[in-house]
């Protein structure tokens, strides 16, 4: 015989539904609504929710029972209640300004007024319960030999304060440092000054030494530098000595003479239609001297005659 297992399981739900019908006032555990859920037994609308009605139990004989368990005619200092009101505002009143709130008018939203109410809740409650407690014997002060115990152990707080220490050594150490690299970079940045000072002044003397050279101009105002501060240097070793003025050399003057202070050149030996039409200055010997035998000759009376190059340099190593 072959039982297909569609059958077995038909077979399964409707044992399964039996057992519901028989109990219906008992209630399944989670795991046997999970497998009965696995299975496809529960389905959608089988288990409706019920709100039962709440029971509010009001027992007052009870709740003045534990009211009388809770009372304890006990004196005040076991106890050390104390109810009052917050202090008068002294500061406020002296000043003339609106008194603070009171009990009923404080706003709770409010923190600062919130807070400044239990503050001087405080101090009127301090006010209150010195003088009881003195009253009773009981010291308000710590006496001299108080001796408290620390909660935590010797041991633990040294290595608290070792960590503390290095931690501060820490912060010294980086605070050193950071100032050295500020200085580094300071001193770099003055050095780079002075470096590009001194390479200015000396494209500035380089540059009046051309212009003296070339005949530019006659004046040595740029040694007057050199000889200040040299001077100011010597002036602990003794008196400052007196910068020699000189003018150009013979050679200078020459040069000048001859070729002028420069300026401009081109040009100026153009000819213009005042001086083409002009033949004042036209001399017929001259002019046939340049040219044949006699250019050597007229050439070899003209005494501003430069020397060659040969002798310029023996000029030059004997001077």
């Amino acid at each position: 015989m072959i039982i297909n297992s569609a059958t077995m399981e038909s077979v399964e739900e409707d044992e399964l539904l039996s057992e519901e019908s028989e109990e219906e006032n008992s209630e399944l555990s989670d795991s046997e609504l999970q497998e009965a859920f696995s299975k496809g037994v529960l389905k959608p609308g089988m288990n409706v929710m019920v709100d039962k009605p709440k029971k509010f139990i009001n027992n007052v004989d009870g709740l003045k029972q534990c009211l009388a368990d809770f009372r304890r005619d006990l004196p005040w200092v076991e106890r050390l209640d104390m109810t009052n009101l917050p202090a008068e505002d002294i500061i406020a009143k002296a000043e003339g300004k609106v008194p603070s709130a009171t009990n009923g008018d404080v706003n709770a939203e409010d923190d600062f007024q919130r807070e400044m109410f239990f503050y001087r809740q405080a101090q009127a409650t301090v006010l209150a319960a010195l003088p009881l407690l003195n009253k009773h014997g009981i010291s308000t002060k710590r006496p001299e030999d108080y001796f408290a115990e620390m909660a935590k152990s010797d041991q633990h707080m040294q290595k608290i304060r070792k960590k503390l220490i290095s931690k501060q050594a820490i912060l010294e150490k980086s605070e050193k440092a950071k100032k050295l690299r500020e200085q580094r970079k300071f001193g770099k940045k003055v050095q780079i000054e002075v470096i590009q000072k001194r390479q200015k002044e000396k494209k500035a003397m380089m540059t009046a030494v051309k212009k003296y050279q070339k005949g530019m101009t006659d004046k040595l105002d740029f040694l007057e530098g050199d000889q200040k501060q040299k001077a100011g240097k010597d002036s602990s070793q003794g008196p400052k000595k007196a910068v020699s003025k000189k003018g150009p050399n013979s050679k200078r003057k020459y040069k000048d003479q001859r070729f002028g202070f420069g300026g401009k050149k081109s040009g100026k030996k153009w000819n213009t239609k005042e001086s083409h039409n002009d033949v004042s200055s036209f001399r017929a010997k001259v002019a046939n001297a340049r040219g044949g035998k006699g250019g050597k000759k007229g050439n070899a009376g003209n005494k501003n005659k430069r020397p060659g190059k040969t002798v310029r340099k023996k000029m030059k190593s004997r001077s």
